[in-house]
This record gives C-alpha cells, sequence and structure tokens, in this order.
C-alpha cells in the first residue's frame, strides 16, 4: 500500500541501496520535490549542477541518473509516466510567497516542510539544496533564457520510479506553490519496493 503526503507537507524517510522508490501523482497535475542525503555522511547530497552536467541536458527521464556534489550516482531513474520533470528551480520557501506571491503570512513551503521533516536525522536549513521536483514542468525560453512554470503534464496515477544506487535518507513534499500545481494542492503517494 503506498504511503500518503497530504496537500502542502512534507515527509522523510530512509531508502536503502537496492531499494524501489516509487512516487505517484494520485489526482493529476501536483509537483513533489525529492532530496537525497548519503546515509551516515550527510555532507554528500543530491546535486542539481553535477547531474545536469553530466546528462548535457535540463529534462532527465528513464535510465538518468542523479548524482551528488561528490559525483556518486544516488537515484536512477528506472521508468517514467511523464517525461518532464525540474532539478533548476530550488524549493519554494516563506521568501518564495513573499516575493513571488506578495503574501503578508507566508506558507513554510516546500523548503520548510523538508527542514521540519528531515530535521530528526540532524539536517539543518543550510544543508538543503536544490531538489528534483518531479511532475514539475518549467519551460526555457530557448533565445532569451526566460524561466516560466507551467501546469505539470502529469496525469492522475502517474509515476516516476527510481532505484537507490547507495544508502539514502529522502526528503519528499507535496509541493506548496500554486504556480507549480495549476493552482490546486493535491497529495502525492509514495511506495518503497525493499531490495529482495
Amino acid at each position: 500500500m503506498p504511503s500518503r503526503i497530504e496537500p502542502r507537507t512534507g515527509v522523510a524517510f530512509t531508502l536503502n541501496r537496492g531499494d524501489i522508490l516509487t512516487v505517484t501523482d494520485p489526482n493529476g497535475e501536483q509537483v513533489a520535490d525529492l532530496l537525497a542525503f548519503r546515509q551516515g555522511d550527510l555532507g554528500e547530497v543530491i546535486s542539481s549542477g553535477r547531474t545536469l552536467d553530466y546528462a548535457s541536458r535540463l529534462f532527465l527521464t528513464t535510465g538518468d541518473v542523479l548524482y551528488s556534489n561528490r559525483s556518486n550516482v544516488m537515484l536512477e531513474i528506472i521508468s517514467d509516466d511523464v517525461g518532464r520533470h525540474d532539478f533548476l528551480l530550488t524549493p519554494c520557501s516563506k521568501d518564495t510567497f513573499r516575493i513571488i506571491y506578495g503574501d503578508t503570512e507566508p506558507h513554510q513551503g516546500c523548503f520548510g516542510n523538508l527542514a521540519a521533516a528531515l530535521s530528526p536525522f540532524g539536517i539543518s536549513e543550510d544543508m538543503i539544496p536544490v531538489a528534483f521536483n518531479c511532475f514539475m514542468n518549467v519551460a526555457v525560453d530557448g533565445a532569451t533564457g526566460v524561466l516560466s512554470v507551467e501546469p505539470p503534464l502529469s496525469k492522475a496515477g502517474d509515476n516516476i520510479r527510481f532505484l537507490a544506487h547507495m544508502d539514502l535518507i529522502i526528503g519528499l513534499t507535496a509541493c506548496s506553490a500554486p504556480q507549480s500545481n495549476n493552482g490546486s494542492f493535491k497529495p502525492i503517494h509514495y511506495e518503497i519496493e525493499p531490495v529482495a
């Protein structure tokens, strides 16, 4: 049975080498921010820069791997129903809602949710990098480089599956930003298939 992440919340859990993590969008058009840290060495963390550098492209899908800041493979995408995810934009935060949306009482966002969920593992706010944003649809204008956040392409039941290449601590959210989720907030499901 999959576990449920309520709208605008986050969780953290361990994933062992060989385990498979499935992240599912049960209702469609909902982003899930994913972070990974190495168990036993929190200085090794998922890296957007290393991953995109080695892939030589922005949009990652089945067969691509997510690297750490030390150039080790952390996760491999083994299946992907959607084919469009983001690895450029940082987790939304109180400052995101203040600066972009003009909120005077901003939600803590995915950043705050990840910080709270990961705190029991010894991970502080300053250790949180750019997340792999499952199902997030960020368009890049080829001429100007302007970024625009478009509605996710995920439909109800679509998923992305990751194979763990090392023992990991995972942070995962049901994203809190209206722009990222086409104006509404929905849950995210996840399931772990343990290594045999």
